[in-house]
């Protein structure tokens, strides 16, 4: 072995190094993230008794799908090119059962002290053309490896299950059809998107209507529940110990 192919091994070596080493701070990354998203969602549940996340999925890009990334946005083939352009590398999709669930969670998550929200795009409010519903966050989180703190980018993208099934079925077509959808199921696509957006609007004002009639029944047992005790200890009434007008 000559000394050019010991120097290119060695350079080899330390790539892989330094890509392995990069791609552990995302994996890290969503950690720590799946562990705040669990802490926020047991809070919430023991606080409101009512979980708002149905379930919760990660995922790291293979560094075959990023590598073909960066080579179809053209750009450089460095770790700190991809650090910096590529911020879907982690990625989390949470599915929430109603739509304010969806903004609640999002407020929880950009009040955590080490949270950065650097992005941010409601594509509820505003769908994209195709019908496509989601709220997409990218996040900044530091990271303590055990020679530096790295900045790192994961994406969480939170939506309903109603949102959810339209969105899987929709890549499933999308890509059955080589990213080629006839027109008339490019329509269609988009109607069912519009009528999956109205069963949302329908559920959160069921939803809404039940949380009223259940504070109603919770202060009305409230009421007879101070009522009974009034009347078993004889408690006196507050008028009873108002002084009596002449």
């Amino acid at each position: 072995m000559d000394l050019e192919q010991v120097i290119d091994l060695k350079e080899l070596r330390a790539l892989k190094f330094e890509l392995t080493r990069f791609m552990m701070a995302y994996k890290f990354a969503l950690d720590e993230m799946n562990t705040k998203i669990n802490i926020l969602k047991e809070e919430f549940n023991y606080m409101h008794d009512y979980n708002p996340i149905e379930h919760v999925k990660s995922r790291l890009k293979s560094p075959e799908s990023l590598l073909k990334k960066v080579h179809r946005k053209g750009y450089e083939f460095t770790l700190a090119s991809i650090k910096e352009n590529v911020r879907d590398i982690a990625g989390i999709r949470i599915t929430c059962s109603f739509i304010s669930d969806i903004y609640e969670l999002a407020e929880m998550i950009a009040k955590q002290k080490d949270v950065k929200v650097v992005e941010y795009k409601d594509y509820i409010k505003k769908p994209k053309p195709n019908g496509y519903q989601s709220l997409h966050l990218i996040l900044q989180i530091p990271i303590f490896m055990s020679d530096r703190e790295e900045l790192t980018y994961l994406e969480v993208q939170i939506r309903t299950i109603a949102m959810d099934f339209w969105a899987s079925l929709e890549h499933k077509i999308y890509y059955k059809y080589n990213k080629e959808i006839p027109g008339h199921m490019t329509a269609e696509l988009k109607e069912a998107a519009v009528m999956a957006a109205q069963l949302d609007q329908k559920m959160e004002r069921l939803h809404n209507e039940i949380i009223e009639i259940k504070q109603a029944n919770e202060e009305t047992q409230d009421c007879m529940l101070i009522d009974s005790k009034n009347s078993s200890w004889n408690i006196p009434l507050l008028e009873n110990l108002l002084p009596k007008k002449d």
